[in-house]
């Protein structure tokens, strides 16, 4: 009898199992250097996560590379609200003038009339257009009858899918001096007014037309969040005799917190955005004075009168406002309210 089996035999009589000698090559039989796979790890190598997932990738790539041709690459050409641009020229213009243009249009008053008016339009359309969303997406959460809901989302949204250009000529129609609007306030007894040549009406024309546009589209985030709202809250907030007013005060609105929120940042943050298309299409000569905002400011100075630089110098600096906005917003949001968007 070998000295194995004796030391067995004796570990057995006690009570105890004798230890099993590792494999050759490492503990629990694995070869030595071979990593553990499956679930022990958690991990799952990139090339068979590519392999399972490749059709969203896939999908994924037109999106990326949209961003990069163009969100991301004319970044580079911000270059040129340093240098003097020429057409015909260097792509990166042909001297360096450092602050030059950025100076020009700090100093330039027709500048900050324009501005003025962007904040101004800017700050109309984010006062009615975020909270008119929220104010729908409750009033049709609260309707019972499928029907009529389905019936009122439908023609909500409609407008969303028209185009600027659609939109702008149902406008002029409307408001013209025989328009609808002025065959009604001749039938009152009134005189037609030319509201798209008065610069007084611009803005409420603008911002009513927003408002159509808009408004249905943007209550599908705050339908979808109104699901994820836990139910039961609802029944304990009856249990202590809350009614309709305080159950959406107290339950729905926080419940739909983090969605406004982040559509909020999401707004401030294209606040100087102001739709160049409409504004384009809306406003003459005659309305100028309210009607001018940055972006068509930048086209007639740098698309009609061929001044790059100065207008790269203007966009960036406008780019940067939103910027400064985006992070000042988030950090506000983040310290008073306990949401962000990151």
């Amino acid at each position: 009898m070998s000295a194995a089996q004796v030391t067995g035999d004796a570990l057995v009589t006690e009570g105890r199992r004798p230890e099993r000698a590792p494999a050759p090559g490492g503990a629990g039989g694995r070869p030595a250097g071979r990593p553990r796979r499956g679930r022990a790890s958690g991990k799952v190598p990139m090339r068979a996560a590519f392999r399972r997932d490749w059709p969203l990738y896939a999908m994924a790539l037109v999106p990326v590379l949209f961003l990069l041709v163009f969100r991301y690459a004319p970044m580079f050409g911000n270059i040129i609200a340093f240098r003097r641009f020429r057409p015909g020229g260097s792509i990166i213009g042909d001297e360096w003038v450092g602050t030059r243009y950025i100076e020009m249009f700090l100093s330039d008053p027709n500048f900050w009339n324009v501005f003025a008016n962007t904040a101004i339009l800017g700050g109309l359309t984010l006062l009615f257009c975020f909270p008119l969303p929220i104010v729908l997406a409750l009033a049709l959460n609260e309707v019972r009858h499928r029907a009529f809901k389905r019936t009122v989302q439908s023609i909500s949204y409609l407008p969303h899918f028209l185009s600027v250009v659609i939109v702008v000529g149902m406008t002029m129609q409307l408001l013209s001096l025989q328009g609808t609007v002025n065959q009604i306030v001749e039938g009152f007894g009134g005189e037609a007014i030319p509201f798209l040549q008065r610069a007084e009406w611009f803005r409420t024309i603008y911002v009513g037309s927003e408002i159509w546009q808009t408004v249905g589209w943007g209550t599908i985030l705050y339908l979808a969040a109104l699901t994820t709202v836990d139910a039961s809250l609802y029944e304990a907030a009856r249990i202590d005799g809350a009614n309709r007013w305080r159950q959406t005060w107290h339950v729905t609105l926080p419940g739909i917190r983090p969605t406004m929120v982040t559509l909020l940042i999401l707004n401030i943050g294209t606040f100087l955005n102001v739709g160049f298309e409409k504004v384009l299409l809306l406003y003459n000569p005659l309305t100028y004075s309210t009607a001018d905002v940055v972006s068509t400011y930048l086209y007639r100075v740098g698309l009609v009168s061929n001044n790059f630089s100065y207008a790269t110098a203007i966009g960036l600096f406008q780019a940067l406002i939103g910027l400064v906005m985006v992070l000042t917003a988030n950090f506000v949001s983040r310290r008073v309210v306990g949401a962000s968007l990151w």
